[in-house]
């Protein structure tokens, strides 16, 4: 399944634990925190000026094995 801007953070690190390290990468801190069950990345990208893009592409390349 292709990570999307509508996944909520929880439910991508949850079903892809190898996605934090890029979350952290990215300033997504978010781990544990009761935001991260309801905040989507394009929500969390926003709130934290990251390019919604660039993080999406890095997400997808760690789940498909590319990273």
């Amino acid at each position: 399944m292709k990570i999307t801007k509508d996944m909520t953070l929880g439910e991508v690190m949850e079903k892809y634990p190898e996605t934090v390290y890029v979350f952290m990468k990215h300033g997504l801190r978010c781990f544990g925190c009761f935001i991260a069950m309801m905040e989507t990345i394009e929500q969390g990208a926003k709130a934290h000026g990251i390019d919604l893009e660039s993080l999406l592409k890095e997400l997808n390349e760690v789940v498909e094995g590319k990273k």
